[in-house]
């Protein structure tokens, strides 16, 4: 069945045209500015380049552009509708580029979904930015593009479905953490998911300081373990790294005695579970627009709860990551983005609100000016701790 919208609804309103265009940063009010900006004097600064490829990043704006590339295969929670029907995502995440932190970002759609396919079209492409930005691509093929992508070229690769809810993820329970007077590697976690999100989660977790032997991850068929039947790729490595007692069973099974939950999953998981965590957990439920839990469940187990909704408190959004990664990273000079680099952005975020903590208050409003200034200041220095600086 068609699904049905009227033309009228606000929303619908302001996507008409696009929600972003092209603008000139020089003047062509005369023929000196013409002969300048284009030719003959252009051909000077071509052929400066040729020379010397590195000026490129002083006379175009590489330095500041950034490619948001998706397949459509996973938009929103909408699934797999084609690149056509993402262009809206992918321009709202130009939108939010430039609105944060000044950084020029093109909205690319891909009308394949073949992953030889997406990593030839984009090393292709990579000279015209200073950054790519991997979007709404489906797992397991999106860690496969990723790693490939990091491999091939010398400008940061970025899938912010992973890495940005990662960021966040590990900010929001840095200050959760902080609240209840708790230490990271004292807490057992339990995430439920074991797709892009869920994966890229833990591993972040384990960066900043939680026990990896104290995190186990659950997928549809439950908890994920060294060893279990059937595991390969991306989930096998995380079962590695996870899950020490080798806990099998499902989610109400892992939660028993658990501090914290986190969901990134898509689907619901049943009180009776939360039931079981211990005293004063914490829960972020992700799932947007339906929580894993909803909030007011989640509240009657759980002393600190977010969501990835704005109409609750603590919103998990993205947004408080990438902007200021990219223009921490572009600003660097940098060619790759390093774990370090993420702990950084976590930290800075979770250190904008450190002094107003509240359980509604864990994580900066995504509308909040200072997030993009402070998380690029920690990503560039910390670009250049871990040498990937030009």
């Amino acid at each position: 069945m068609p699904f049905s919208f009227s033309p009228d609804d606000p929303t619908f309103i302001i996507h008409r045209g696009g929600k972003m265009e092209i603008a000139p940063t020089v003047a062509l009010s005369s023929r000196d500015d013409l002969s300048r900006a284009y030719t003959p004097g252009v051909a000077d600064v071509c052929l400066a380049i040729a020379d010397d490829p590195s000026l490129a990043n002083t006379y175009t704006w590489v330095s500041h552009a950034v490619a948001v590339v998706t397949d459509g295969s996973a938009v929103l929670g909408l699934g797999n509708i084609g690149p056509r029907a993402a262009m809206p995502v992918m321009e709202g995440k130009a939108v939010l580029f430039k609105a944060f932190a000044g950084v020029d970002a093109v909205p690319i759609c891909l009308d394949t979904q073949d992953v030889d396919e997406i990593v030839a079209t984009v090393t292709a492409l990579a000279p015209s930015f200073g950054g790519i930005n991997l979007e709404d691509i489906s797992a397991p093929r999106c860690f496969e593009i990723e790693r490939r992508l990091d491999a091939a070229l010398p400008i940061p690769v970025f899938h912010d479905d992973q890495h940005g809810t990662a960021v966040v993820v590990l900010a929001a329970l840095r200050n959760a953490a902080r609240l209840l007077d708790r230490k990271l590697g004292d807490l057992r976690v339990v995430v439920v998911g074991a797709g892009a999100a869920g994966v890229a989660v833990t591993k972040m977790l384990i960066a900043g300081g939680v026990t990896g032997g104290d995190v186990v991850v659950c997928d549809s068929r439950g908890a994920l373990y060294d060893g279990r039947p059937g595991l390969s790729g991306a989930k096998a490595e995380v079962a590695a790294l996870t899950n020490a007692a080798k806990l099998d069973g499902d989610v109400t099974t892992a939660m028993r005695g658990a501090d914290v939950l986190i969901g990134v999953s898509g689907g619901q998981i049943p009180e009776s579970a939360l039931a079981g965590m211990a005293g004063h957990g914490i829960v972020f439920a992700l799932a947007n627009p339906t929580p894993e839990v909803h909030p007011d469940v989640a509240v009657r187990y759980a002393t600190v709860v977010a969501t990835g909704r704005s109409d609750f408190p603590n919103q998990i959004n993205n947004v408080l990551a990438f902007p200021g990664i990219f223009r921490g990273a572009l600003d660097a000079g940098a060619t790759r983005i390093t774990e370090g680099m993420k702990v950084a952005a976590a930290e800075a975020i979770a250190g904008v609100v450190e002094a107003n903590l509240a359980p509604d208050t864990i994580v900066p409003s995504a509308l909040d000016p200072r997030v993009a200034t402070a998380v690029a200041a920690a990503v560039a220095e910390a670009a250049g701790r871990d040498g990937v600086t030009r």
